[in-house]
């Protein structure tokens, strides 16, 4: 059974995308290496962080951590079934949980319960897409979700979320474009990144960064 690792090498990242594109290349000499994440080595709670992802989700940062730092007061600090089970419906709403997020919330749990989510331990030998077609499935979890995780948390590799407005507009600017590609467009474009097109999506919403820096200055 194959496994896989949390994280890859940056450095022949770096090396394979300058020489495979040279329109990226320019872009990543000019911006420098980005080193690896350290949430790759981390230990971690896929239902916890799902959870979360879904508490965040159409929030601004500051209200989102406001309700889930109440939430967290409330479950003990860590959220998964057993914990989002001590709270009725009810005082997830007082924590400031919206009533679509309460029935996401208890979609996961019960997956969680009835062994449909996989745990850290299973996913180290789940390629991508199992691990997609195992989670999005659960109320309020979508592809876009998940492939945060697989590229921070997991530190997969080859992944390219085609969906993500700010890598789409990336490929804009890298391509200089009069318009965003669509998704489908991004995918095709992305293969020559393979196998790290995750790293070359890092490069991307770098270059919305220094090019909104450039214009600001």
């Amino acid at each position: 059974m194959a496994r896989f690792t949390r994280g890859f090498d940056t450095e022949a990242a770096f090396e394979h995308l300058a020489r495979r594109d040279r329109k990226l290349g320019v872009w990543m000499r000019r911006i420098g290496p980005i080193p690896p994440d350290p949430d790759w080595r981390g230990a971690f709670d896929p239902v916890d962080a799902l959870a979360r992802s879904i508490l965040h989700q159409q929030l601004s940062g500051k209200a989102a951590r406001s309700i889930e730092a109440r939430v967290d007061a409330a479950t003990g600090g860590r959220l998964h079934c057993d914990t989002l089970a001590r709270l009725d419906d009810a005082q997830l709403r007082a924590c400031g949980v919206s009533a679509n997020k309460v029935l996401a919330l208890r979609d996961l749990a019960r997956r969680e319960a009835a062994g449909e989510i996989p745990s850290l331990r299973q996913m180290a030998t789940m390629e991508d897409a199992a691990i997609i077609a195992a989670l999005v499935p659960t109320r309020g979890i979508g592809r876009w979700t998940v492939e945060m995780m697989l590229m921070f948390r997991l530190g997969r590799p080859d992944v390219l979320p085609v969906d993500d407005l700010g890598v789409r507009k990336g490929a804009q600017l890298l391509d200089r474009r009069d318009a965003m590609p669509t998704p489908r467009e991004l995918a095709e474009r992305g293969q020559r990144w393979g196998p790290y097109r995750s790293y070359a999506g890092f490069y991307l919403w770098r270059i919305v960064d220094a090019a909104a820096a450039a214009k600001g200055g």
